[in-house]
């Protein structure tokens, strides 16, 4: 992609799964990364797999200070800060009925109220600058009905409404997108299916098969590209086609 080398990278959530995709992907077109997580463990894991990485910074989203303290020390680390990738994201696989509050909470302070931490503490940090790129992670789960999910559903219909807000009031300076993939094969998803439910989503999927974390890496270094100078202020979506025949292919 056209000016990613040397372009300074921070992903959130970026120890395992599509952050860990995306950290190697925009290390393959040069640029500087910086991977942020609370998973102490996460972390040591892509330090190992990506011996590349700029740095590592542990934060929990959900807290501001920590999250100020990291997008500091990540700014130290880089000299500077041009692309966020704000990724870090938690679900829960529960019946509406039995969403207790404090799932509730845990899962919309992860996925809305973090996401809002770091685009803003960053934002803050490109608007003094030279501007740069915030890419949200969405979710297909943000923009239609799904069954088991209604935390996550709200918290990712949120990260698109605000991604859109954002976009209005930080142009021209600051580009603004999200992507939202559909069924990829992460960890996280991993550990909530079963083999025979992954077997039942393939089914329905026109293309008949998960993402690769890899593939919405692709998406996202796109997006931060130069390629990419006259997108803001919408969502990419990355489903194998699942959500382009509504109920027919599903």
């Amino acid at each position: 992609m056209r000016g990613l080398s040397e372009k300074r990278v921070l992903i959130t959530g970026g120890g395992s799964g599509i952050g860990a995709a995306t950290a190697a992907r925009f290390l393959d077109e040069g640029s500087a990364v910086c991977v942020l997580d609370c998973d102490p463990d996460g972390l040591q894991r892509v330090s190992e797999d990506l011996p590349g990485l700029a740095g590592t910074v542990r934060a929990d989203v959900t807290d501001l200070g920590e999250v100020r303290a990291a997008v500091d020390e990540a700014v130290l680390i880089m000299g500077g800060l041009d692309v966020l990738i704000n990724n870090a994201g938690i679900s829960i696989r529960h019946d509406f009925l039995e969403i207790t509050p404090e799932e509730w909470d845990r899962v919309i302070a992860v996925n809305l109220t973090g996401n809002f931490y770091v685009a803003q503490t960053v934002a803050r940090h490109m608007m003094d600058a030279q501007g740069g790129v915030i890419l949200n992670t969405a979710s297909t789960n943000g923009t239609l009905g799904y069954p088991f999910y209604a935390d996550y559903n709200a918290s990712k219909a949120g990260v698109i409404a605000v991604t859109r807000s954002m976009a209005l009031e930080l142009a021209p300076k600051v580009r603004v997108n999200a992507v939202a993939p559909g069924y990829v094969l992460t960890p996280m998803q991993r550990a909530e299916y079963t083999d025979e439910m992954l077997e039942e989503v393939n089914r329905k999927l026109p293309l008949q098969r998960f993402a690769s974390p890899e593939e919405v890496a692709g998406i996202f270094a796109f997006l931060a590209s130069d390629d990419a100078s006259y997108l803001t202020g919408h969502i990419y979506i990355i489903d194998g086609g699942e959500t382009a025949g509504g109920l027919a292919s599903r």
